[in-house]
């Protein structure tokens, strides 16, 4: 039986200890959706019981050596797209030989890098069964920086990428059907989760909106992210825009960093821009907003619709990847046709003028948030891979 065709939540009781190996190309102490969400999931399978070794390209941030108990640093190289980020070199040598020593129960590969082909090489040769995630939608990027002519090529490398593996993790039903439609076998859906603790509405801080110049009748429009290309900031700032003509009572707030930022600050100076921002920080940052906007096409979730959702303020967002899968549109959050930009612009302005539809929509948010909490995910993770290991040597 294919694990694509099967429901987690249908899966045998299953209770062993799992040696885990996790092989990708982020992981904190860089900061993105996908290292983030990771770290969560390795900690919450170690509180499980399970043994978890990570390999991943060693940060210009990191500490001089990794911990050999815990992980393998290995070499890589700046990202073209994402120079902050490195991908890792290939080490399926040093992967066989870690692993012929130390045999994990199975490999899981979070990132399609040379690192994570290497990965599925070694475990291959080992007969180590695999699970992938597929996390990042790299072809769909290619278009933002030069590399159109690349997009086939990129999309099918990355479906022999997970289709070697014995089941891809993918974020909603929408991403799955999409790819299954596309030659991608055994996906699995595995959400993301929200730190609800840490994500709340209490965290609102009169302080941090005085700093931006924003009065308790001040609509604050915010935008969470990389600032780069791909996440369509332009449509952020047109709403900005047009709303400020009809009310000048109203900011932008933009946190995160990127190689966007220098012609956003020339195109709207009057915008506020927080920087990078992290923990209880970044919390108070979401909760002291009215309104998130997010217009970006190019996620297969985006982790900062849930973490706005748990804040407890009003979404503007298109009807696809995690908004679509979270939100029920006029109800927690306003979902608009994918590509209609004056109809996203046209809305965001409408709910800038009415406070009591946001507080209405923020508070079902927030409702919807307490249903995704981390541990559930991690649960669900676990019974994937324990599966897989059933199906291994039933």
């Amino acid at each position: 039986m294919e694990t694509a065709e099967l429901d987690v939540m249908s899966f045998p009781a299953i209770h062993r200890q799992m040696r885990i190996a996790v092989v990708t190309e982020t992981y904190p102490p860089d900061v993105n959706g996908v290292a983030l969400t990771l770290r969560r999931v390795v900690e919450g399978l170690q509180g499980l019981g399970h043994d978890v070794f990570l390999v991943r390209p060693r940060q210009s941030n990191d500490a001089k050596a990794g911990d050999p108990a815990h992980e393998l640093l290995v070499q890589g190289m700046p990202i073209p797209m994402y120079p902050a980020l490195k991908i890792g070199f290939p080490a399926k040598r040093a992967l066989v030989k870690l692993w012929t020593s130390r045999r994990p129960d199975l490999v899981h590969i979070a990132t399609e890098g040379p690192l994570g082909w290497s990965a599925i090489q070694a475990a291959k040769k080992l007969r180590i069964p695999m699970t992938s995630d597929f996390r990042t939608n790299f072809h769909a990027y290619s278009a933002f920086y030069g590399f159109r002519w690349m997009k086939s090529t990129i999309f099918s490398y990355m479906k022999k990428f997970h289709n070697a593996t014995q089941c891809t993790m993918v974020p909603t039903a929408e991403l799955k059907q999409t790819l299954a439609g596309l030659g991608f076998h055994r996906l699995m859906v595995i959400p993301r989760g929200i730190d609800t603790q840490l994500f709340d509405p209490v965290r609102r801080s009169e302080a941090l909106r005085s700093s931006w110049g924003a009065t308790a009748a001040t609509c604050v429009l915010l935008s969470v992210g990389r600032l780069a290309a791909e996440k369509n900031l332009n449509l952020v700032l047109k709403v900005f825009h047009q709303a400020r003509m009809q009310n000048p009572d109203i900011l932008l707030v933009f946190v995160g960093d990127g190689p966007l930022k220098e012609k956003l600050v020339s195109q709207c100076p009057e915008a506020i821009f927080c920087g990078v921002q992290h923990g209880e920080a970044l919390a108070a940052h979401y909760a002291s907003g009215d309104i998130f906007l997010f217009p970006s096409l190019t996620e297969t979730f985006g982790n900062v619709t849930l973490e706005a959702l748990a804040s407890g303020i009003a979404v503007v967002a298109f009807d696809c990847a995690g908004a679509r899968q979270l939100i029920s549109s006029d109800v927690s959050g306003i979902l608009l046709p994918p590509q209609d930009e004056s109809s996203f612009v046209e809305r965001s302005i409408r709910l800038a003028q009415d406070a009591n539809q946001r507080n209405r929509l923020g508070m079902a948010a927030r409702q919807v948030s307490l249903e995704n909490q981390w541990a559930t995910v991690v649960k669900r993770t676990e019974a994937v891979m324990l599966q897989v290991l059933a199906d291994r040597t039933s």
